[in-house]
């Protein structure tokens, strides 16, 4: 089994979330023993965002590192645990909140595939990018 970061980029459907940890330079903390647990949105997540905001927030390091440290949460929380959460404190500081409205949703993303199975946590699929109110 790979890490997080390693798995993430063999799916192939994280090309966008890969390039921004490298560019943050998050690249030792996801590859490292952890345990972590990463909501990871897909390209098509970052696809969402307005015209030109993924460009502008790969010159904007602090921003980026912000919005990425916003989807990493301490230990492996597994699905089972997730839908038992109100919500949770990310690396970023703030907190996620975690509701099931038919699907389970943390922030205003949905998890469209749970429990991707890493050597140091595990990562949840959304659906789209989550950006921390401040």
């Amino acid at each position: 089994m790979a890490n997080i970061l390693d798995t993430a980029a063999k799916s192939g459907s994280f090309k966008t979330l890969v390039e921004a940890v490298k560019v943050t330079g998050l690249t030792d903390t996801l590859q490292g023993s952890g345990p972590f647990t990463i909501f990871a949105p897909t390209d098509e997540a970052f696809e969402k965002l307005p015209t030109g905001t993924i460009e502008k927030l790969l010159s904007d390091i602090p921003q980026l590192t912000k919005i990425l440290t916003y989807h990493i949460v301490a230990g492996k929380v597994m699905s089972e645990d997730v839908v038992k959460l109100d919500k949770t404190t990310t690396f970023e500081g703030s907190d996620l909140k975690i509701h099931n409205n038919g699907s389970l949703m943390v922030g205003d993303a949905a998890i469209v595939q749970s429990d991707v199975e890493a050597d140091n946590g595990v990562i949840h699929v959304i659906d789209t990018v989550l950006i921390p109110q401040y």
